[in-house]
């Protein structure tokens, strides 16, 4: 039986199968019905090995063992295979998040908080700062932010830019308006923003802006800040900075509230 590597190694990735599983595996698909010395040899896999691996295939629903001298394992159809496994991880997923919800009010939640703050306070100001990497990473560290925020959110965009954040953000944005936080966004408005803009008109202040810049603030505090034109850049090389500084960050504010005053409401700016 031959099987290319690659083949081999995306069945790992897609099954969460070790190498020694997916060449008995194949090996059993290839045969529909097999020993476990036929299958070692097959597979080439070590038979003192194939014994615990076709245990842990029929544990995980791959196969069946069948009955009788000498023992045979029988295939089963990679369509249920494919169920099989789907319905395994959504039960170790539904586990580890009830043991992560579990820990909240514990308190080995309370030691990591301690060590947190502590460790903050050995941390110099000019330390509070990183790179992002990746389109998905920064709007998870965005996400973060907005959430901690306490009494503003302030945004500066492109038109795609927009959409991808009352997309991706929305839901947090709408738990940080519920505390009294005030967001406000400029970005340029487009007719493509007009549904998005309705869904979050209850949540956020728009306003269409020609500044080219990206960058979110947080109460004055807090400051990202992305360094690539999202036009040109795909979203898997986009990078962001993130900054804790107040200094910077009350600056590029009270600068973004001078061409607030300038700027159209997002209304307005459609109506053209």
């Amino acid at each position: 039986m031959i099987v290319k590597e690659e083949f081999l190694s995306k069945l790992r990735t897609y099954f969460s199968l070790n190498l020694y599983e997916v060449k008995i595996w194949t090996a059993l698909l290839s045969r529909g019905t097999a020993t476990a010395g036929e299958l070692s040899d097959i597979a080439n896999v070590p038979r003192s090995r194939s014994y615990d691996v076709l245990e842990s295939l029929e544990k995980k629903g791959f196969l069946v063992m069948k009955l009788g001298k000498p023992i045979k394992y029988v295939a089963v159809h990679p369509t249920e295979v494919v169920e099989r496994v789907k319905k395994h991880m959504r039960g170790e997923a539904d586990i580890k998040i009830k043991r992560l919800d579990d820990i909240k009010n514990t308190e080995i939640t309370g030691e990591l908080k301690t060590l947190h703050s502590q460790g903050l306070e050995l941390v110099d100001p000019t330390d509070l700062s990183g790179s992002l990497k990746g389109r998905h990473n920064v709007y998870n560290h965005l996400d973060l932010m907005i959430k901690n925020a306490q009494k503003s959110v302030t945004i500066s965009t492109t038109s795609q830019g927009l959409l991808r954040k009352i997309e991706g953000l929305k839901p947090t944005m709408e738990k940080a308006k519920k505390k009294g936080v005030k967001i406000r966004i400029a970005a340029p408005i487009t007719k493509e923003s007009k549904q998005a803009l309705a869904d979050v008109a209850d949540v956020a202040e728009v306003r269409n802006s020609d500044m080219s810049a990206r960058f979110c603030v947080v109460d004055q505090k807090e400051l990202m800040f992305m360094v690539l034109n999202d036009k040109d850049v795909h979203p898997t090389y986009d990078v962001g900075i993130w900054v804790n500084t107040p200094f910077f960050a009350s600056a590029l504010e009270n600068m973004f509230d001078t061409n607030w005053k300038t700027m159209k409401s997002a209304a307005d700016a459609l109506k053209k």
